[in-house]
């Protein structure tokens, strides 16, 4: 049973292969959701108080990282390179766009900096996603065997 969990998609049927992308893709969002709050403005520690702090924890943010490392590495083993990007890092991106462009804008004289903001996290998250999607897959069995299979043919035909 294992075995066939760990098996590449592309040598399994498209509606296995498309639920598990899918079912992926919903972890991403799902995870995003019950790491992070919706609302990510700062607000007043007490009423009437002028320290602010926010509601997003460092617990938060590490559990979100650790699910979306986890779906990276499961990606990057089963399927190819830019799944991973689409299904983990491209969900929360959407979310957190969605979260900072529904605040509304900042006090009088000050810069909206949200667009940065998204920018930022967005990069980070996608960089992130692709560095583990692509270490996870030099650790696929099936790309190891066709490379071994093609540096022998080549070496048998005269290179």
């Amino acid at each position: 049973m294992t075995e066939k969990l760990l098996r590449p998609l592309r040598t399994r049927p498209w509606p296995e292969r498309w639920l598990t992308r899918v079912l992926g893709a919903a972890l991403s969002c799902a995870a995003y959701l019950l790491c992070l709050p919706w609302d990510l403005r700062d607000r007043p520690e007490l009423p009437g108080s002028e320290v602010e702090t926010t509601p997003v924890t460092g617990t938060g943010v590490l559990a979100l990282v650790a699910v979306l490392v986890f779906l990276a590495v499961h990606f990057g083993l089963r399927d190819a390179l830019a799944w991973p990007l689409l299904l983990v890092a491209a969900p929360p991106a959407t979310l957190l766009y969605v979260s900072l462009r529904t605040h509304p804008g900042p006090p009088d004289g000050l810069v909206d900096a949200w667009p940065l903001t998204w920018a930022l996290f967005t990069l980070l998250g996608a960089a992130g996603v692709l560095f583990v999607g692509a270490v996870a897959r030099q650790f696929r069995t099936d790309l190891a065997e066709t490379f071994d299979e093609e540096w022998s043919q080549g070496l048998a035909g005269g290179c």
